[in-house]
């Protein structure tokens, strides 16, 4: 266990380095049920640039957490769901613009439990897997064994084409720490949450009609830098 979290630092450090000298960016959300602090990443400067600046103007405040995936994530940033009625499907809410992907896969970034990353559409009208200006989600996921990454990285073969390999490291993250490995070197990973996991799980434990959408609010108060 010291091994694969001792693998962890290194790989995020090893992610800040090509950005020396670069303060950390830190992101505090006040939700309904607790706070989460996140951290965005340096390596990944375009999504760590665009989310700390809709922070900045406010966007995310009021918004809910509109789609909650028990053991999988839990999701926000829709604009529509400031003011969405009760039941209403939501989820098609955005800015005008999307932003490049930036996998960070070498550099040990990848969704594990607790990371940060970015929505997007469909590889059918978004093959270049652009991400969502606004939406984002936190990964919860769940703790794998050998068979069961065995059929994950078949999947990630033919959603890929076979460039996306779970590396040893990788897999023992998946297998003891947990999260969602079918999603890697296919939607951006920019943040980690640094604490308020408690919150995420309460959130991503919470009722939910047949959209995925939490029978009960729960909404970001406000986002804030921190």
């Amino acid at each position: 266990m010291r091994k694969i979290y001792t693998w962890l630092l290194c790989s995020l450090l090893l992610a800040c380095a090509a950005s020396c000298g670069e303060k950390e960016t830190h992101v505090v959300m006040e939700t309904t049920k607790g706070v989460i602090e996140l951290k965005l990443y340096n390596s990944t400067p375009l999504h760590r640039d665009n989310f700390r600046d809709l922070v900045a103007e406010g966007a995310y405040d009021s918004l809910l957490f509109h789609r909650v995936i028990r053991d999988f994530m839990i999701q926000g940033g829709d604009p529509d769901s400031k003011t969405a009625e009760p039941g209403v499907l939501l989820g098609e809410g955005d800015r005008p613009y999307t932003v490049p992907a930036e996998f960070r896969l070498e550099e040990g970034i990848f969704h594990r439990r607790g990371v940060l990353a970015a929505a997007r559409e469909g590889d059918d009208v978004n093959p270049e897997q652009a991400s969502s200006a606004m939406q984002f989600y936190i990964v919860w996921g769940k703790v794998f064994d050998d068979e069961g990454l065995d059929k994950v990285q078949q999947r990630i073969d033919a959603n890929t084409g076979g460039r996306v390999k779970l590396t040893p490291e990788m897999r023992e993250v998946y297998k003891t720490v947990g999260g969602t490995p079918h999603l890697d070197g296919q939607y951006t990973v920019f943040g980690e949450v640094v604490s308020g996991m408690d919150v995420v799980d309460a959130i991503q434990q919470v009722s939910t009609d047949i959209n995925d959408r939490p029978i009960e609010d729960v909404r970001i108060l406000r986002a804030y830098l921190k």
